[in-house]
């Protein structure tokens, strides 16, 4: 390895972003272990980083890792001075008369330096050369519109870098509850998502269409198959480390066919599950049908609310959601965003929760292009919930 005095400066010419080799990839996530290893060991936290390299929404080139290091140097011979992976994800834009477009967004995640690195610039060297790169990375796919990334230091370094924090980042935290669920309610299958996240998207794009005097520019990252897959496969993993098996319910929904609430979700072990650690289950994606504030730029005006039947199924779906949090010893449910009748819904109901507004962690902030080679205006960002994260 290089010494320091040997190393260039994070101004340095000699700077460049490269792809990381298979050795590399393994020294990343060896590194990386002590800050992400969440409840695993580090032979499987490995062992799991691989095969979230081959999961839906990873495959087929649909994620990159980036490595900033000398240009002069083999890949064996190089430091990695600063790393990070990009997803690109469907997406859609609006504009205010409604006219809908296809487009990508690149999803940015893992960024890290490694300790003997830090303090010397080069994250903020990294992320300069990534921003330029993701213009016109994966271009043959659509339109590139821009890239988010879900900061977990604050808001502070990723804005003077480029990446403006989304307006809001609120999510609505239920307590475990050990009860039955409701005879309204059945559990979502994997089986049952690709279905339901086609009636999703179809109700997305149509909402979508309609003209917003006012509102520029919306945009959604799909909430598609992939990305509930995503989620879904790094949960499998873990729960088989930790329990030897898998949860059978990827979600829960209650209603009749075209009335329907549903919610998807995902277990997250950051500890062991015998000990109090913050383990949540977050919900990826709720949907209710015939909610006319969804999918939608939120208002404060109150136009409207759930009627009675949708506020019994989402009651039903949340208290399923605190079940599954219970049964699988999780201290948390956490739901990012819901549309305002939710909110509404949830605040006039009796499921006890609490209201947090993120000013530290998983910070959905974007960086936005024009047509021009420069930089947008940040768009109206619709349905910033958990499953788009990375």
């Amino acid at each position: 390895m290089e010494s320091h005095d040997a190393i260039p400066e994070s101004n340095s010419s000699d700077l460049r972003l490269a792809h990381s080799t298979e050795d590399e990839c393994i020294q990343i996530w060896t590194n990386t272990f002590a800050s992400w290893g969440d409840s695993l060991e580090l032979p499987d936290y490995l062992r799991e980083s691989q095969f979230l390299t081959t999961i839906p929404l990873a495959e087929n080139g649909g994620m990159t890792t980036w490595v900033l290091v000398d240009k002069n140097l083999e890949p064996s011979k190089r430091p990695i001075l600063s790393s990070s992976e990009s997803f690109y994800k469907i997406s859609l834009t609006s504009d205010k008369n409604g006219k809908v477009e296809d487009v990508v967004v690149h999803g940015i995640a893992s960024v890290f330096c490694a300790q003997e690195y830090r303090r010397r610039g080069y994250a903020a060297r990294h992320m300069k050369e990534l921003a330029g790169h993701l213009r016109s990375w994966k271009s043959e796919r659509g339109n590139i519109v821009g890239s988010v990334l879900y900061s977990d230091i604050g808001k502070v370094y990723y804005t003077k870098l480029g990446w403006t924090p989304n307006s809001t980042n609120i999510h609505i935290e239920f307590p475990p509850l050990k009860v039955s669920k409701s005879t309204l309610v059945q559990d979502i299958a994997e089986s049952d998502l690709p279905e339901l996240c086609r009636i999703d998207e179809a109700m997305i794009r149509e909402a979508m269409g309609i003209p917003a005097p006012g509102v520029n520019k919306r945009l959604t990252i799909l909430p598609d198959v992939d990305h509930m897959l995503w989620h879904i496969r790094k949960e499998d993993f873990a729960t088989n480390c930790l329990f030897g098996k898998t949860p059978p319910a990827k979600g829960a929904i209650a209603g009749a066919p075209g009335h329907q609430v549903w919610a998807i979700w995902t277990h997250r072990y950051y500890g062991r599950p015998d000990a109090k650690s913050h383990n949540i289950l977050y919900i990826l994606r709720l949907v209710v049908e015939g909610d006319e504030s969804a999918n939608k730029p939120h208002s404060k005006e109150e136009t409207g609310a759930l009627s009675d039947d949708q506020v019994a199924c989402l009651e039903a779906v949340l208290k399923a959601a605190c079940a599954e949090a219970a049964e699988w010893n999780l201290d948390h449910v956490k739901l990012w965003e819901p549309s305002p009748n939710v909110q509404r819904a949830i605040f006039r109901g009796k499921l006890q929760h609490v209201v947090v507004e993120r000013e530290e962690d998983s910070i959905a902030s974007g960086m936005w292009y024009d047509e021009n080679g420069g930089f947008a205006p940040p768009p109206v960002w619709i349905n910033n919930e958990h499953y788009a994260w990375c």
